[in-house]
């Protein structure tokens, strides 16, 4: 715990921040969080990055933070922040293989873990996440995947619908051709971050490193999937049944990858991936399991840059008994996401209801408007899309209230297992 601090006082330390949300992280202050930050990291550009992120948050007009930086550079920063623990909460975000051992080091020595997706990329490091809540329980310590696409509008208003069964009813069982619930995305590995264009790490379009398109983004998919269709239920893994699965690569050019990594070449270790002058980066992945006997099927692909105007997209699909909720987030939606819904004319006034009394009492200035399809639209008003970097503020000030609480909702640690369980089991059968 940091000097003068007391009990309700939490003192962050980054380690290795290899990954942008990193910085994300402390894009803004938090109360009860120390405004010193301690960062241990080997010298190098992704240090560089990140500590030049921080100081644009600190220096911006609008809203600066007053984070003051405590920065450790030796080749023995890990040892140094579990020998000195000046914190009590590590953050991580960097290279996916060697975030579970960061993990595991940092338990043991009593510290708290805040860490972005993915903790796991495979099978031996999900054996090693097992031990790792067992670890943080025995300790007492909380450990949190940073879950931000629970905080975007759509996705929550699709899960408040889904669980009114006077709107939606049940969700259907489905099949392999006809999921009950489908979650997609598209994301571009050039684009901006904080309004400058996004430098990459080399390691990142090294699947060994930051993982295939299996078990990447689609960590966020799966949490999605579990949190809607069995809000608040506590899953187990003799629940999920992974069928069928599949990856395939993003080719870059030598141009695109210097573009987005600001290497001139392509490092030595790499060059494994290289064929017909492309880097074939295995960053798309699509999968179908059943969860307590529901069909769901999770897609993600990665492509260079978007179109002009357009960002990462995301769609989703719930099949009830009674409506299908759906958010598109496409041209005519402007590239935001948006809920629609779909039900019978005789379950019309339901909805209604819901929208004007339950939804706008919880989300004032939600609307609904019928379009001449018959389906409905969910009106969003533009303040409650505050964007992806705003939900990293979100998802760390719920961190920051668990640790005050002492422990997270009683199916958050079950159910993050199963998630990675999913994923884990999805690339075993891809690479089949």
């Amino acid at each position: 715990m940091a000097p003068g601090a007391t009990s309700s006082v939490y003192t962050f330390m980054t380690l290795d921040p290899g990954h942008f949300h990193a910085g994300l992280v402390h894009k803004t202050m938090y109360a009860g969080v120390d405004s010193v930050a301690y960062i241990f990291a080997p010298n190098g550009q992704e240090l560089q990055d990140h500590l030049a992120r921080m100081e644009g948050y600190n220096s911006r007009g609008i809203y600066p933070t007053s984070w003051k930086l405590e920065v450790y550079t030796g080749v023995d920063f890990l040892d140094q922040l579990l020998e000195k623990k000046p914190g009590n909460v590590v953050v991580l975000a960097g290279k996916n293989n060697q975030k579970i051992d960061y993990i595991l080091s940092s338990l043991q020595q009593g510290i708290h873990v805040y860490a972005d997706k993915p903790l796991v990329i495979d099978a031996n490091g999900f054996e090693k996440l097992k031990r790792a809540y067992q670890l943080a329980s025995e300790k007492k310590l909380l450990m949190l995947d940073m879950m931000t696409e629970r905080f975007e509008i759509a996705t929550m208003l699709q899960r408040e619908l889904s669980m009114m069964p006077e709107v939606f009813g049940e969700l259907e069982t489905g099949s392999p051709a006809n999921p009950s619930i489908t979650k997609e995305s598209v994301h571009h590995f050039f684009k901006q971050v904080s309004g400058v264009p996004l430098v990459r790490p080399s390691w990142f379009f090294d699947v060994e490193k930051e993982g295939t398109g299996i078990v990447d983004v689609t960590t966020h998919l799966v949490d999605l999937i579990q949190w809607e269709a069995f809000p608040n239920q506590i899953l187990d893994t003799a629940e999920v049944q992974v069928y069928a699965s599949k990856i395939w690569p993003t080719a870059l050019t030598q141009k695109q990858f210097q573009q987005v990594t600001q290497r001139e070449v392509i490092p030595a270790d790499m060059e494994k991936y290289v064929q017909n002058d492309m880097l074939q980066v295995m960053s798309n992945g699509e999968f179908q399991y059943t969860l307590r006997g529901k069909h769901a099927k999770v897609s993600v692909i990665w492509n260079f840059q978007a179109p002009e105007g357009a960002g990462d997209t995301h769609y989703s699909l719930m099949r009830g008994t009674k409506a299908t909720l759906i958010i598109r987030q496409g041209k005519e939606e402007g590239y935001k996401p948006v809920l629609y819904v779909n039900l019978q004319e005789s379950h019309a006034q339901k909805l209604v209801d819901a929208v004007k009394i339950t939804l706008q009492n919880r989300y004032p200035g939600i609307d609904l408007l019928k379009l001449p399809s018959g389906e409905f639209k969910i009106v969003i008003p533009d303040s409650y899309y505050n964007g992806h970097e705003a939900h990293f503020a979100q998802v760390t000030d719920r961190y920051v209230d668990f640790l005050r609480l002492g422990h997270v909702p009683e199916w958050e640690v079950p159910n993050t297992i199963t998630k990675y369980y999913t994923t884990t089991k999805a690339l075993e059968l891809a690479l089949k």
